[in-house]
């Protein structure tokens, strides 16, 4: 599942030569669930195919108010959208949407939609600060319209300045921020908020080829990242796997490999976190010797001398401040409460995060997870199976309840 589930968004490509980054707009949106609708202006064709968005999107691209096959796709597009999003859009767009001119199809969709509407302007430093296009601007944006960016930085022909469409994940996280502020729109109870989330299995190289590793995918700790971010709360995300977590602005992104990496990134972040959520698979061993050209297969087989890795967990523990909450992980595969017990008192953390790594669609790999929290006061909470985000939910609401608890005890202060 993802956290576009059941949306649909109308993607309106227009005639700049930033046209090929809303393919990769594309793509995240897809992947992260959307049903994605795109249309491409006549302008659009000149800078990039048909072809691409038709592979990439939900459906069709559609070009024209004039397809047979459907004798109203502009009403169609705008009643049945969640959202639209126009990346990029050129001045030629902004005026068109600024004064209601139905020049073409995604002119007449952006008039034919009660749906929210994202605008990303790109164009030159001249047009984008010329006092008209301005003006179209601020128009819009009293009208409820978003604008995200331009950013400043390298523009077509080699020149510099403000103009420049903003990043895609930049893009992809406006598109999440206002499809969640309408009814039901996600509190901001974490804004203002460091969090430390830890994703991910560490590898312990044998040689440059092989390595000691595990099965964790890292999308439990990526979950709870942008969870938190989504909350408002700024997030350092230590992780083993960075290409798979979801871009977000409020999301620094820290790649480790290594135990011992995870745990310099970690103990570097963490004395300015809120909150520290040690999601990882952390290696408890790895071999005391790194060989330093490949291993050859043998019959005589291999013996492997291990040497434990530092404790991450147990060492914030000891050392984190008053204010701190410290969240740990355990996959067991039997005796899951009393080993999860037991480990949130011998690392002297808050909550603990226990999962039968053994059940269905549990752990490991899988989009959903079930977990049984166990705080420091004794209460226990039970997960049952849900996608990971809601587990991620469900966690960060434990640990805040947990914050303010430990606020009100020590007075307030």
């Amino acid at each position: 599942m993802g956290i576009f589930d059941g949306r649909r968004i109308v993607l309106g490509v227009t005639g700049g030569i930033a046209a090929y980054k809303a393919v990769e707009v594309c793509r995240r949106l897809v992947d992260a669930g959307a049903h994605v609708s795109p249309i491409l202006t006549k302008g659009a064709e000149r800078f990039i195919g048909k072809a691409t968005f038709d592979a990439l999107a939900s459906e069709k691209v559609q070009t024209s108010l004039w397809d047979e096959d459907n004798p109203i796709p502009h009403t169609n597009l705008g009643q049945n959208a969640d959202l639209i999003l126009v990346c990029p859009a050129t001045a030629r767009l902004l005026s068109d949407y600024r004064i209601g001119r139905s020049a073409d199809l995604l002119t007449a969709t952006l008039l034919a939609t009660r749906a929210p509407v994202i605008i990303c302007p790109a164009m030159h430093t001249e047009m984008w600060e010329q006092p008209s296009v301005q003006e179209n601007i601020r128009e819009l944006a009293g009208r409820g319209v978003e604008i995200v960016g331009p950013e400043k930085g390298r523009l077509a022909g080699g020149d510099d300045g403000t103009g420049r469409l903003s990043d895609p994940g930049s893009i992809v996280a406006a598109v999440e921020k206002v499809l969640n502020s309408g009814v039901g729109a996600q509190v901001q109870d974490f804004f203002g908020l460091q969090v430390l989330v830890t994703a991910g299995g560490t590898k312990e190289p044998i040689c440059p080829v092989r390595y000691i590793g595990n099965r964790s995918s890292g999308k439990q700790g990526h979950a709870i990242a942008l969870e938190a971010a989504a909350r408002g709360a700024e997030v350092t995300c230590v992780t083993t796997q960075p290409d798979n977590i979801f871009h977000h602005p409020q999301i620094k992104v820290v790649a480790v490999e290594t135990a011992n990496e995870m745990a310099e990134a970690v103990f570097s972040e963490s004395p300015k976190s809120d909150f520290i959520v040690m999601a990882a698979a952390v290696a408890d061993f790895t071999p005391a010797e790194r060989h330093k050209e490949k291993i050859k297969k043998s019959k005589e087989g291999l013996e492997i001398h291990l040497v434990p890795t530092v404790d991450i967990l147990a060492s914030l523990g000891a050392t984190r401040n008053d204010e701190q909450i410290l969240v740990g992980f355990a996959a067991e595969t039997s005796d899951l409460e009393k080993n999860a017990k037991n480990k949130l008192e011998s690392k002297g953390i808050d909550l603990i995060v226990a999962n039968d790594i053994s059940a269905a669609n549990v752990g490991f790999d899988y989009d959903t997870n079930a977990a049984v929290l166990f705080d420091h006061m004794g209460k226990k909470t039970e997960l049952p199976l849900a996608d990971k985000r809601e587990i991620a939910q469900a966690v960060l609401d434990a640990a805040l309840k947990l914050k303010v608890d430990k606020h009100e005890e020590s007075g307030g202060n």
